[in-house]
């Protein structure tokens, strides 16, 4: 039975039509983390995010029908003692079960078809469906957009066939099981979690911040326990809400646009080829990593959770995606220098503006892109408490208890550890991942500079020989006299006009070259444009010139390429 993709059948966005794409859209959100550092879970945490979610209205939209919220959502670790009450089956330890919230059809047969596929790509993926349970929902206050577009709701329980010495496997071992599931549900069976997860578990949807809690009212239940939780408001510029799209997504909540998302995916397209990884499996099966019709959020969640199951820790994979402007920082230490150049040859940067909260279950954080064009402040309290939020009035604390204030600075992280419970510096997470393995060696082993390689034959051309190749190359009189010519007589880039009256090639009469019809697209919202020469401190025009290498692996081979200055 073929579903529709669940971006197009959970939504109200309409299909690519005259000058609209869905491709372009954007978010302009709020966002807030809650954590303890006390040790123990409560439901208080998940009382004080919901607040601090309601107190984010005003960074939420709502449709013509009032009703209607461009989407909300919280993401908290697994309830432990809620979900062995509210199930009639037996579940094993914490920690080594699956669930996952599913977004199903509501037609009964669909959903029924769509929950057998599940329990056979189980099987195949070594895992065991141990029930199926039927989220309460009380949709009675939403509006008719969110109501036509609603899903059915229910959670999914998994355990892991293959066991240890204490029953059936845990961990990362089961968390990369259930990751393996989903992502084939994804693409076999158009089915789309929220979560899926022996580590969190989240709820969201096309709903207001006011909504989220009556709409679901597990969430308002005493026994629902967690050490943290993230929470979000979306603000879709422009744009038509969706189910699917509402945030936090499976690890990260984001608040801001990815102004490169275009390029991302494109480049993660491209080195799909070269991906493996022992503890993944076949990766073939679970390809494209970034899905059709998802957010620029969306997609950088997608690459953020390989990252992680792979093997990298979160920190790790956050600092590869969202790096610190470390190209012209002078007293920047040379051994988190080399970590990061490293990098940049494996990954171009997501370049925001972004502000991102992220979590796997344990550690919740957050931080900006180099560029820090979105807010971010933070509190801590003398009970424990940490509040970090797209603004410090989410929640009414009494200035007495708090022990501790400050925002995210760019390229900065701010990390709370609720197993340790304690805060994690941004010098130790650096410090502490650029000690972790020998970057500047392999640096220095395997970088060819473009400068050190020798000089070749230079080949004069006759002049009849230049103007046969400018004519094959499409130059034309008008750029070898303004452009071409004061560029080699000054060694400078010529200074004109803004803009071009020349047609783009798509829609020229005349004969054109095949790179031009793909010409890089810069970012359609630039909120505010950046200029890579006045702020060259946060910005840089490198890039790598060489194959692409195994992105999950990190051995001294991946470095055999060049770097270039600009383009």
């Amino acid at each position: 039975m073929a579903l529709t993709p669940p971006f197009e059948r959970f939504s109200s966005t309409p299909a690519a039509t005259g000058l609209y794409d869905p491709r372009n859209e954007r978010d302009a959100c709020g966002l807030a983390m809650v954590a303890t550092l006390r040790g123990t879970p409560g439901h208080d945490i998940i009382e004080t995010a919901l607040g601090a979610l309601r107190n984010l209205e005003h960074r939420g939209a709502v449709g013509s029908d009032a009703g209607t919220g461009d989407g909300a959502g919280i993401i908290t670790q697994i309830p432990d003692a809620f979900l062995r009450a509210v199930v009639d089956f037996d579940l094993p330890a914490v920690g080594r079960y699956v669930v996952g919230m599913a977004f199903l059809p509501t037609d009964a047969a669909e959903r029924d078809a769509v929950k057998q596929g599940i329990a056979e790509l189980a099987t195949e993926e070594h895992l065991t469906v141990l029930g199926w349970r039927e989220v309460p929902v009380e949709p009675s206050n939403l509006g008719n957009l969110a109501r036509g577009a609603m899903p059915a709701f229910e959670q999914v329980f998994l355990a892991s066939t293959r066991t240890d010495e204490k029953g059936p496997v845990g961990g990362l071992t089961l968390e990369r099981q259930a990751f393996r599931l989903r992502k084939r549900a994804e693409r076999e069976l158009h089915a789309y979690f929220p979560s899926l997860s022996c580590r969190t578990l989240v709820y969201k949807g096309m709903v207001t911040t006011l909504q989220l809690e009556p709409f679901y009212p597990d969430l308002s239940d005493e026994r629902f326990v967690s050490k943290l939780a993230l929470v979000h408001s979306r603000y879709s510029t422009n744009t038509f809400p969706s189910w699917p799209l509402a945030q936090p997504f499976r690890m990260i909540a984001h608040n801001g646009e990815i102004n490169t998302v275009q390029g991302n995916r494109n480049w993660m397209r491209a080195r799909q080829s070269q991906l493996e990884s022992d503890v993944l499996g076949d990766i073939r099966s679970i390809l494209p990593i970034n899905s059709p019709g998802a957010s620029d959020s969306a997609s950088f969640d997608e690459v953020v959770e390989l990252l992680n199951l792979a093997g990298r820790s979160l920190p790790h994979a956050m600092m590869m995606m969202v790096p610190e402007a470390y190209e012209n920082q002078l007293e920047i230490d040379p051994v988190r220098k080399a970590f990061y150049e490293y990098h940049a040859m494996l990954m171009e940067p997501w370049d925001g503006p972004a502000a991102l909260v992220f979590t796997d279950g344990s550690l919740v954080g957050a931080t900006l892109d180099r560029n820090g064009l979105r807010p971010g402040r933070y509190l801590v309290t003398d009970d424990g408490l940490v509040v970090l939020a797209s603004e410090i009035g989410v929640l009414d604390i009494d200035p007495s208890k708090v022990v501790r204030k400050g925002r995210l600075r760019p390229g900065k992280m701010f990390l709370v550890d609720t197993a340790e419970g304690r805060l994690i510096e941004d010098d130790e997470i650096k410090a502490e991942l650029a000690a972790s393995q020998p970057w500047g060696e392999w640096l220095e082993q395997n970088r060819i500079a473009l400068g050190d390689l020798p000089e070749r034959e230079h080949i004069v051309h006759t002049p009849a020989s230049v103007t046969r190749r400018q004519r094959t190359f499409g130059y034309t009189e008008e750029e070898v006299r303004i452009l071409i010519t004061p560029m080699a007589q000054t060694a400078a880039e010529p200074l004109g006009a803004m803009g071009s009256d020349t047609p783009i090639a798509i829609l020229s009469d005349r004969p054109r070259l095949l790179f031009d019809y793909f010409t890089q697209q810069f970012a359609q919202v630039t909120n505010p444009p950046l200029d890579s020469i006045r702020e060259e401190v946060v910005t840089s025009m490198k890039l790598g010139l060489g194959p692409e290498r195994n992105l999950l692996t990190a051995t001294p081979s991946t470095r055999s390429r060049s770097p270039s200055s600009s383009p």
